[in-house]
């Protein structure tokens, strides 16, 4: 199965962000090991964001992102760590998921 995996990340201290990247990448690591295909955002972008102008406009995430969403996923898992309930991406990667008909789990931190 071919999982979307949405995490909160957004936050003004850096080192509440780093956190939140390490997060993504222990829960798409246990993914990975249950033997599903993991795409993760967090994961993939974080590094990436350095060498890009503009890291911080959210239009150019939100343009990759639901892209995966949209033509790869089967599924769209929701990490359930600190800032999840507040994030405006998870929420317009939930909305979409539902309105093109991708099951939505929620899930708590796996390791």
């Amino acid at each position: 199965m071919k999982i979307y995996l949405a995490s909160a990340y957004s936050h003004p201290v850096k080192a509440v962000r780093e956190d939140r990247f390490r997060d993504a990448c222990k829960a798409a690591a246990d993914i990975i090991r249950k033997g599903h295909i993991c795409f993760s955002p967090i994961a993939h972008s974080h590094n990436i964001a350095d060498y890009m102008e503009n890291h911080n406009d959210s239009g150019y995430w939100v343009k990759q992102d639901m892209s995966f969403l949209e033509s790869w996923a089967d599924e769209l898992w929701v990490l359930m760590i600190d800032g999840w309930k507040e994030s405006k991406g998870i929420a317009a990667e939930v909305t979409r998921a539902v309105e093109i008909g991708i099951p939505v789990r929620y899930i708590n931190r796996l390791t």
